[in-house]
């Protein structure tokens, strides 16, 4: 068979470019989006030569998202999954925050998903086993003092996204997951006062572990929300 083709967001680094490695060593060939490309190809051309594809996307560029989606049609002929894992965090709350912080969250979280899962469902429908992984987080799940409103509101944006792509390609063997996990230690909480101590914390790798175990399910096995806490908490 050939390779399936994923396309992963945020790729450049942390945990997208974990998720990217994980996939690599599974076997699947990958179109990276990521706003800087030119040195990152020639790396994985040295090491997964005709495997990677990197692209210019920009989460706050609309145009980007189509743009990608056709130059991956075009190299790879085909998209079996779609990881939407850029994400920004930004403080705003009730007392802290501007306008523009909140305008970033939903144009990079919640915007930008939306548009890349627009334009690659009709690809995404005709594999039969297509798949969609928004990476979102247990703020999806509950609200949790001392973080940002404004990011929990858009991850729980991001988690009804993805129920809403389960019922738009159900039938087409399409199945979407959105990944709930805790802290995750990348630089998106290097400063967070809120956050789980370091030592606690999700390693990227782990994270995209499970992001390969649930594209490597059968349609049998749908897989609505993956929670993965860090901490102690009654309901996740």
């Amino acid at each position: 068979m050939s390779p399936r083709i994923a396309m992963i967001s945020g790729a450049g680094r942390g945990l997208g470019a974990a998720i990217a490695e994980r996939l690599l060593a599974d076997g699947w060939s990958l179109s990276l989006g990521m706003r800087d490309t030119g040195a990152t190809q020639d790396e994985y051309d040295a090491k997964a030569p005709g495997r990677v594809l990197c692209c210019r996307f920009d989460a706050t560029d609309k145009a980007t998202a189509q743009s990608w989606v056709d130059q991956t049609i075009e190299h790879f002929g085909r998209i079996d999954a779609l990881v939407n894992n850029a994400g920004i965090l930004r403080m705003v709350d009730f007392d802290q925050g501007s306008e523009d912080d909140l305008d970033d969250l939903w144009s990079v979280n919640v915007k930008a998903p939306f548009r890349l899962i627009r334009a690659a469902l009709p690809h995404l429908r005709t594999t039969g086993q297509g798949r969609v992984v928004n990476i979102a987080s247990t703020d999806a799940k509950r609200f949790r003092g001392g973080t940002s409103v404004g990011y929990s509101m858009t991850k729980h944006a991001l988690l009804a996204m993805t129920q809403a792509v389960r019922f738009a390609g159900w039938d087409e063997g399409l199945r979407a997951t959105a990944m709930c996990p805790g802290a995750i230690d990348t630089d998106l909480i290097a400063n967070a006062p809120s956050a789980t101590p370091k030592a606690d914390r999700l390693t990227p790798e782990t994270v995209a572990g499970m992001v390969a175990f649930v594209l490597a399910l059968p349609n049998q096995a749908s897989v609505p929300e993956f929670i993965s806490n860090t901490r102690l908490e009654s309901l996740i």
